[in-house]
């Protein structure tokens, strides 16, 4: 908590000394115009701002144990947690990103657990939360190569990565959006000791690091 106090500290002092900076939050104040939507995971190590250099305002972040989405329902809402689906429609309806992200990472400790199991009694909310990451396990389901070489942790993270982006899809406004050329979706995985960010890449159906990942033309 010290450090976190002796930061907040800092950024005041930051903000009376730096008048653009001052200035960019003022201009900020009057709304905001993300272009991208970040689903992570709430591990501590896994920093989307600090991953992209992103400035405020540019990305808009949900963030939970397992980088998860409930899927929608046969009427189109969340069969889980309202919170993930709120803030789809927010940022997809109301918002209009372009983009929706969706990151997970190696050592992950949820996947840690969904992988070798968890005590229900003891976790009954973990428990019941990972059952959304359950279709991972199956690696049939799932191109041979993603998690290719990767220890049987890793390799269910990055099959939960593709899992959650089908949950995404089953939402009828993504599903439109997407129909429409309006939405992109993407597959990130955060290789903490490297450190790289690889991202899927669906001709090779594998992850890739974002620089063979994408066209060059992506990067401006």
């Amino acid at each position: 908590m010290r450090q976190l106090l002796q930061g907040v500290r800092a950024f005041h002092e930051a903000v009376r000394s730096d008048e653009s900076l001052r200035g960019s939050y003022q201009r900020l104040a009057a709304g905001q115009r993300p272009d991208t939507l970040y689903v992570g995971c709430s591990d501590s190590r896994v920093v989307p701002h600090l991953l992209s250099t992103a400035e405020p305002g540019d990305l808009f972040v949900v963030r939970n144990v397992g980088n998860m989405i409930p899927p929608a329902s046969a009427r189109g809402v969340s069969i889980g947690d309202r919170s993930e689906a709120a803030v789809l429609e927010y940022a997809i309806l109301h918002l209009k990103v372009r983009d929706v992200v969706l990151c997970g990472h190696s050592s992950c400790g949820a996947m840690a657990a969904l992988h070798d199991g968890i005590d229900g009694a003891t976790n009954p909310n973990l428990a019941e939360w990972l059952r959304l990451g359950m279709p991972a396990l199956d690696e049939a389901c799932f191109p041979p190569s993603v998690g290719e070489e990767r220890t049987p942790r890793d390799a269910t993270s990055q099959r939960n990565v593709l899992q959650q982006l089908r949950h995404v899809r089953t939402y009828p406004f993504v599903a439109e959006a997407l129909d429409a050329g309006r939405l992109r979706l993407h597959g990130w995985w955060f290789d903490i000791e490297e450190p790289v960010v690889r991202a899927f890449h669906e001709s090779s159906q594998r992850f890739l690091p974002i620089e063979l990942a994408y066209a060059q033309s992506d990067f401006g």
